[in-house]
């Protein structure tokens, strides 16, 4: 087995066993296209079967150092390719030769050399193929796997752009002539890019600036109003339901009160329970008129002028400021709010603060009325309890 032979194993095994995963780009496939490119420009040049070889094994090992790392690969794979060859017998000279064009493929390097620039312009070889923006793509995610570098799609297709028009030429008579035309189409590729990338931008910005002009209402502001508003349509619920059960209570006590103890108070022998029923009764009125109270609905004037509206003064989310008013002029007055979404929030504020100032005064009241009955079941048990007690002594 040849030298070239031997070194494409040893480095197909170093870069399978060594090389992160997060090489996608600088991998095994890169190195083979680098090395194909190399003999495909060799054969243009009259170059010695020793220079092609020291070429080849270059091109094999020019990004062995990359199993140490990004930072100084060059030089990394100058130190295993000189151990590799110094165990293969090559001489000092031999191996200066290969790291001199290992060295060559530095991006800042002008080469000198015909090897020179058949390696620099093999290590840019992918800049002509039909998939060049596909393997673009591998090395932006290296990048920002190993070097996390972040870019937008359009700033790594102007760094491409700049890269291949500005940085980059090729320096082989033949490279010149075949390779830069194909190299010329990927420029006019990622320039579309560039510019359909651009128009999109621009369409994102509008966009952008339209919605800061027109800001939409926030979806946790929106959530806030609808929960606390069913809250305190609940608690208005609860509210009425214990009313109507204090009602319901005390309109049975008096019924049967009427029905049953009055009409026998007439017998002389019934005058103790007239205090007690009298008692009772009393009570009961008195729970059941504020019972109505917390439940009595405020009636409200049910319209409103422009001038209201104008002066942001009337809340039309509550139905006793519009229901006396024609549909045309309410139409009206709910299209004005909805173009300003401050008299739009507010007036929701209002309708949450009322409807807390009338769950309040109805809270109060039931609390008052539920005091009132057990007090008077309390002192309406011990006057009838007195009133039994006394005609038995």
């Amino acid at each position: 087995m040849d030298l070239i032979e031997q070194a494409q194993d040893f480095v197909y095994k170093l870069l399978k066993d060594k090389l992160s995963d997060s090489f996608i780009y600088h991998n095994l496939n890169h190195t083979s296209d680098v090395v194909e490119a190399v003999k495909l420009l060799s054969v243009q040049e009259n170059l010695t079967e020793e220079e092609l070889e020291i070429l080849i094994v270059a091109a094999w090992f020019h990004d062995t150092g990359y199993i140490y790392g990004v930072e100084n690969h060059e030089e990394n794979s100058v130190k295993i390719v000189a151990d590799y060859l110094e165990k293969q017998g090559k001489t000092s000279d031999y191996i200066a030769q290969v790291d001199a064009l290992i060295r060559a493929t530095k991006y800042h390097h002008i080469p000198q050399t015909i090897s020179e620039k058949i390696i620099k312009d093999a290590d840019f070889y992918h800049f002509t193929k039909e998939n060049y923006c596909d393997s673009c793509e591998c090395l932006r995610l290296e990048w920002k796997i190993v070097k996390q570098k972040q870019t937008s799609d359009l700033e790594w297709a102007q760094e491409n752009l700049k890269m291949l028009t500005e940085c980059h030429q090729y320096y082989t008579d033949y490279a010149k002539a075949n390779w830069q035309p194909l190299k010329e189409k990927n420029v006019v590729l990622i320039q579309e890019k560039i510019k359909k990338l651009q128009q999109e931008n621009e369409v994102k910005k509008q966009k952008k600036d339209k919605s800061l002009k027109v800001p939409k209402p926030d979806r946790g502001i929106d959530t806030l109003f609808r929960v606390t508003l069913s809250n305190h349509t609940r608690l208005s619920g609860i509210a009425d339901s214990k009313a109507n059960i204090l009602l319901s209570v005390n309109a049975i006590i008096i019924s049967i009160a009427l029905s049953s103890i009055v009409p026998k108070l007439d017998s002389p022998s019934n005058a103790h329970l007239v205090i007690p029923t009298f008692i009772m009764l009393m009570f009961s009125v008195i729970c059941i008129v504020f019972a109505i109270l917390s439940t009595r609905p405020k009636v409200t004037s049910g319209t409103f002028t422009r001038k209201d509206i104008e002066d942001r003064k009337v809340n039309l989310l509550f139905f006793g400021n519009f229901y006396k008013m024609p549909l045309e002029e309410y139409e009206w007055a709910v299209n004005e709010m909805m173009k300003d979404n401050t008299y739009l929030y507010n007036s929701m504020i209002k309708d949450l603060y009322y409807l807390g100032i009338v769950l309040e005064k109805k809270y109060k009241l039931l609390r008052i009325t539920y005091t009132i009955f057990m007090v008077g079941i309390i002192i309406s048990f011990l006057a009838f309890f007195f009133a039994f007690n006394a005609t038995r002594l």
